[in-house]
């Protein structure tokens, strides 16, 4: 067995892919810094993914949200909602791959702050992985969605301190902070450890995406409704002469792929990229959602931008909007609310954005992903 330190990192997504991916951050992250990786994933495969040495992945039975309000869990092979023995076999699986990996550190992501319907997996998990003396962390975002019962927040809080030794905070506390979204954070005052926000390199520009306007939506379960917004507001904006660029992710519905098959002339449909970022840094405008990931992005490029946070059905999806309108009281977006998407706001929205000055420098800390790995490494030197 390898002697550098072994870290066991849970993820699950399941709506999106943004959870996903910062966890692929920072999960690269701690290989670069000397750990041996074991990624355990529980949400639908990604269709590409890199694995370094060092770096191993586990397959967990996959899951997803059932829509957009979060209001079940189903099997994300069968579409299914979730059972007693599948439930069964997702907790055997984890437990075996911690079994198999024996690690120093559990790093899980979001529980239980969030993911609380997989309580039956993780709790165990987290329980035998302290009964092996392994260090147990959380990570989560640095704002959380909001919750109006404050006895289910204080209840969260003491499980929390119950559970992890640690908890990494994604973001930095002179932008937001974990009591603004998350009142009981106080209880866990001791075991805060804010990281940055976990954000890619700048890329080096590439020849597709200058002059252009990049329009995306993330995985695009919830997407459908900007792009279509975005489509026709081309022609009643001041940018209608440039070619607008929209990215399609997996997870777009088959009803909101239709308006992809008979655009106009200067609009691009085109998978996803990995490059988006790269694609930002000669754009002239960025038109998008408003998730954690995305922005970082934009940080990272400077690049001026219109977002539509997403807020769910019953506006209960709070991160997007607290997180948008903090960008826009500091001048760095300018921020349309779900409820405002016409093809003609959004069209007058970008041309607000246009005033925007292409940024530096970042409106927070960044870096994110290698602070955490620094982080963890610390852990293990205190222990």
């Amino acid at each position: 067995m390898s002697d550098k330190p072994r870290l066991l990192f849970h993820v699950q997504h399941m709506l999106g892919i943004g959870h996903r991916i910062r966890a692929e951050r920072i999960a690269l992250a701690c290989v670069e810094a000397g750990f041996d990786v074991t990624l355990i994933e529980g949400g639908v495969p990604a269709l590409e993914c890199d694995t370094p040495p060092g770096l191993t992945r586990v397959q967990l039975p996959p899951a997803r949200a059932s829509d957009a309000t979060f209001s079940s869990v189903v099997d994300a092979e069968t579409g299914m909602p979730v059972d007693d023995a599948w439930r069964a076999r997702r907790a055997a699986a984890s437990l075996a791959a911690l079994e198999a990996c024996r690690p120093d550190i559990l790093l899980v992501e979001g529980f239980p702050f969030a993911r609380r319907a997989f309580r039956f997996e993780l709790i165990p998990l987290v329980q035998r992985a302290r009964d092996m003396k392994s260090q147990t962390v959380v990570s989560i975002r640095d704002i959380l969605v909001a919750r109006s019962d404050p006895l289910k927040v204080a209840q969260i809080a003491e499980l929390a301190r119950s559970l992890f030794d640690a908890v990494l905070v994604h973001g930095d506390p002179g932008f937001a902070q974990l009591v603004d979204s998350f009142p009981a954070s106080a209880v866990l005052a001791d075991r805060l450890i804010y990281t940055g926000i976990v954000s890619p390199p700048r890329p080096t520009p590439i020849a597709d995406g200058q002059g252009e306007v990049i329009v995306s939506a993330g995985g695009g379960a919830v997407g459908g409704a900007l792009i279509r917004a975005a489509v026709k507001a081309r022609e009643y904006s001041s940018l209608a002469d440039k070619t607008w660029r929209i990215l399609v992710g997996p997870n777009l519905p088959p009803v909101d792929r239709a308006i992809l098959d008979t655009l106009p002339n200067g609009i691009i449909a085109e998978p996803a990229r990995s490059d988006f970022t790269a694609l930002l840094v000669g754009a002239t405008l960025s038109i998008s959602q408003a998730g954690y990931n995305t922005v970082a992005d934009l940080a990272v490029t400077g690049c001026p931008a219109v977002v539509v946070p997403f807020g769910g059905p019953d506006d209960k999806e709070t991160e997007q909007p607290t997180r948008a309108h903090l960008l826009a009281t500091a001048g760095r977006v300018i921020c349309l609310t779900e409820s405002e998407l016409t093809p003609v706001n959004l069209a007058r929205a970008v041309d607000q954005a246009l005033a925007l000055p292409r940024q530096s420098g970042a409106p927070y800390l960044l870096d994110g992903a290698a602070l955490s790995a620094n982080a963890l490494r610390t852990l293990l030197k205190r222990d």
